[in-house]
C-alpha cells in the first residue's frame, strides 16, 4: 500500500499544472559528474563523451548535446520547475554566453567524482577545477550585471550537486589506489571531509542555497547486475546498494551539521535512492517494463560506460525502460526524479 500511495502521490505531481512555479531563486548552478554534466566534457580531451547518436535522440531536435541520456537531464527538469528555462547550458559550451549563464549554467563533468584520483581515471573535470570555472563565472556575471545585482544573483542562486558514484565504481572498487589505503568506511569519511569543505568554498563564495545529491542504488545499474552475472548471480549487488545507504546516511548528517555552522546556510539532501528503489522494485506502476537492462544496449547485461556508437541497437520506447545506457537513467526516470526532488526536498525554495 505503501507503494501505491506514493507513487499516485508523485504521479499526481508530475501532472499538476503548478508544476512550474515563479521562482525565489535568481539562477540554477550545478556541479558534480554526467547525472548533471549537459555536455562540458565534449570539451575537453576525454573519452567521457556522449556527442553522438544515439544519445540526445527524444532531446529537442534530436541532438546528442553530451547529456548521458536520450533527453534530458534533472538539472534540466528543475530548471524548468522553478520557472527558468527548460534547459541548463554546460559552461564550455561555446554556443552560450554569460547572457544565458546567469539565469542557470552547470560545470558538472561526466566521470568525475568528490576525489580527485577519481576525475584523473578518465581525465575530466575534478570538482575543485569545477570550483575555479565558478569563480571565472562569477567575475564575467559581475561584468555583465553589474556587482550588486550580481552579488544579489550569486546569493539568491540555488546550487545543485550530484556526485558520488564514480567514486565507488569508477575508482575504489575498480583501481587499486584508494583501496589499498582505505577501508570503504574510511574512503566514504575521506568523501564526506571533501564534500564539506567544498561546500564551505561555495559558502564563502556568496552560495545560501545549496542542494547535496545522494547516491542511487548504484548496485541495481545495469553494469554493476552484470558483474554480478559472473558472480552467479542475477540480481542488484546489496553490498555496493548497502553502500550507498551509509554514504547517504552521512551526507545527510553533514547537511545538518553545516546548517548549524555555516551562517545563513539553506542546506538540503537530496536522496535519490528511495524514489529509483520503488521504480526498480515497482516499475509497473510508473510504466516501465524493464529495470535491469539498458535501452541503448544489445538486449543482454551490459559492460560499458555508455553506449557503444559503433553499435546502433536501442530500444523502440526508452519510456519503457529506467536506464537508458549500462550507467544513466532514461529521460522519463530523470523527469520523475526531478518531480521528486521538487516536491518533497526543493519545494521550500519554491
Amino acid at each position: 500500500m505503501a507503494y501505491i500511495v506514493f507513487v499516485l502521490c508523485l504521479l499526481s505531481f508530475l501532472s499538476s499544472p503548478n508544476t512550474i512555479a515563479e521562482a525565489r531563486i535568481s539562477s540554477i548552478i550545478v556541479f558534480g559528474d554526467s547525472s548533471v554534466d549537459a555536455g562540458n566534457n565534449n570539451f575537453i580531451p576525454t573519452i567521457a563523451r556522449s556527442n553522438f547518436f544515439p544519445y540526445g535522440r527524444d532531446f529537442a531536435g534530436g541532438k546528442a548535446t553530451g547529456r548521458f541520456s536520450n533527453g534530458r537531464i534533472p538539472t534540466d527538469f528543475i530548471s524548468e520547475a522553478f520557472g527558468l528555462k527548460p534547459i541548463v547550458p554546460a559552461y564550455l559550451d561555446p554556443a552560450y554566453n554569460i547572457s544565458d549563464f546567469a539565469t542557470r549554467v552547470t560545470f558538472a563533468s561526466a566521470g568525475t567524482g568528490y576525489d580527485n584520483a577519481t576525475s584523473d581515471v578518465l581525465s575530466v573535470i575534478s570538482l575543485w577545477k569545477q570550483l575555479e570555472y565558478y569563480k571565472e563565472y562569477q567575475t564575467k556575471l559581475r561584468a555583465y550585471q553589474g556587482s550588486a545585482t550580481a552579488n544579489q544573483t550569486i546569493n539568491e542562486a540555488l546550487y545543485l550537486m550530484s556526485l558520488g558514484t564514480n567514486d565507488f565504481l569508477e575508482n575504489y572498487y575498480t583501481m587499486p589506489g584508494r583501496s589499498s589505503h582505505y577501508n570503504i568506511q574510511q574512503y566514504q569519511d575521506f568523501l564526506i571531509g571533501i564534500a564539506g569543505g567544498f561546500i564551505e568554498k561555495l559558502h564563502g563564495l556568496g552560495a545560501r542555497k545549496i542542494s547535496l545529491g545522494g547516491l542511487p542504488p548504484m548496485g541495481c545499474l545495469p553494469l554493476e547486475r552484470t558483474r554480478n552475472v559472473f558472480r552467479g548471480k542475477d540480481d542488484c549487488v546489496e553490498s555496493y546498494n548497502n553502500v550507498a545507504v551509509e554514504f547517504n546516511n552521512k551526507l545527510n548528517a553533514l547537511t545538518v551539521k553545516l546548517n548549524k555552522e555555516l551562517p545563513e546556510l539553506e542546506l538540503v539532501f537530496s536522496n535519490p535512492y528511495n524514489v529509483l528503489m520503488y521504480m526498480i522494485k515497482k516499475p509497473s506502476l510508473y510504466g516501465f517494463d524493464v529495470t535491469s537492462t539498458a535501452c541503448c544496449a544489445t538486449g543482454m547485461f551490459e559492460m560499458g560506460y555508455a553506449c557503444n556508437r559503433n553499435n546502433m541497437f536501442t530500444c523502440t520506447n526508452a519510456n519503457k525502460y529506467i536506464f537508458w545506457d549500462s550507467f544513466h537513467p532514461t529521460q522519463k526516470t530523470n523527469q520523475i526524479v526531478a518531480a521528486y526532488m521538487v516536491k518533497n526536498v526543493l519545494s521550500k525554495f519554491l
